[in-house]
C-alpha cells in the first residue's frame, strides 16, 4: 500500500511539472531544443512585442537585415525592412 502511495505521489509531480512546462511554453516563457548548436546561427531574435494574446510583433535579424514582423493566428507579415548599421556608428 504504501509503494502504491510512492507511486501516486510521483507520478503527481511529475505531472504538475508538465503541465507546467506546457503553460509556460504556450506563453512563450520558456523554450526547449533538442539539436546541438551547429555553428554561428544567421537568424536572431532581438526583441518580441506582444499587443494581445494573438498578436505580436517581431524584430529579428538576418544577417545584415533586421525585419519588422506581425504575426497572428492567420499568419507573419512583413511591416518593415531596416538595413543594419555597422557597430561603431551611433544610431
Amino acid at each position: 500500500m504504501e509503494v502504491l502511495q510512492q507511486i501516486a505521489a510521483a507520478g503527481l509531480v511529475l505531472l504538475l511539472l508538465a503541465s507546467s512546462l506546457w503553460l509556460l511554453r504556450r506563453r512563450g516563457l520558456a523554450g526547449l531544443t533538442l539539436r546541438p548548436n551547429s555553428g554561428p546561427r544567421r537568424l536572431h531574435c532581438l526583441e518580441r512585442l506582444p499587443l494581445s494574446p494573438q498578436l505580436s510583433l517581431h524584430l529579428v535579424r538576418v544577417g545584415e537585415t533586421e525585419l519588422l514582423l506581425a504575426s497572428s493566428p492567420s499568419g507573419c507579415v512583413l511591416l518593415e525592412r531596416i538595413p543594419r548599421l555597422p557597430e561603431n556608428l551611433p544610431r
